[in-house]
């Protein structure tokens, strides 16, 4: 028995200290989103987000490569999450579609620190030299397709009806959201933002249907 116990031991040690380098590695990116939030990238500091975890900056290099690296793997996380909700399952209509939105939106309102690194950081990368301006022009693009294509299928099958802008409403609609996300994120107890969300997306919906009805009740 006692010529097992080594392997065994090397193993779980193994898997410990891995466990503590994903838990490292999370508590990094836990703290660069309330740094890019508050200060943006250029102003925030890799020494200081370090500090914040209680370990030095060669420890965060030690998981990424340096302050750029560290951003673009803040918004590939918050990217999952958004990828899962709205991208991962064919929608059975716009409708429900656009429900999964406002669930998103309800979703985001239990992360605040989220919303407001968005807001800030879609803000700074209009500069082309900003390290997330590809990111951000890439994301619109991706998101609006996306919309787009729905729409032209529910145009297809009769939920929406022949002749309507589809770009147009798509792009409405990401404006509208956004300029809500950027208020909510300034005065959270000022609005109910799924609620504002779905009443537009609502109105919208009964402008673009062809029975002229609104979303089905939540």
């Amino acid at each position: 028995m006692s010529e097992n116990k080594g392997p065994t031991t090397r193993k779980s040690a193994g898997r410990g200290s891995y466990a503590v380098g994903d838990e490292r590695r999370r508590k990094i990116l836990d703290t660069a989103v309330e740094h890019f939030g508050r200060w943006g990238f250029h102003a925030s500091s890799l020494a200081r987000i370090a500090n914040d975890c209680g370990i030095t900056q060669g420890g965060l290099l030690h998981h990424f490569r340096g302050k750029e690296d560290l951003l673009l793997s803040v918004l590939a996380q918050s990217e999952q999450h958004d990828v899962e909700r709205l991208f991962a399952d064919e929608p059975q209509s716009y409708a429900a579609y656009l429900e999964t939105v406002v669930a998103l939106v309800e979703d985001n309102t239990r992360r605040p620190g989220i919303v407001r690194m968005f807001n800030v950081l879609a803000g700074e990368s209009g500069n082309v030299g900003h390290p997330a301006h590809d990111y951000f022009k890439e994301r619109y693009a991706r998101v609006l397709g996306h919309t787009v294509d729905l729409m032209e299928a529910a145009v297809r099958r009769g939920e929406l009806r022949e002749g309507i802008d589809c770009l147009a409403a798509g792009q409405e609609q990401l404006a509208v959201m956004d300029g809500l996300q950027l208020q909510w994120a300034l005065d959270p107890g000022a609005m109910d933002m799924p609620a504002r969300v779905r009443a537009f997306l609502d109105r919208q919906f009964s402008d673009l249907s062809v029975t002229g009805e609104g979303l089905p009740a939540a």
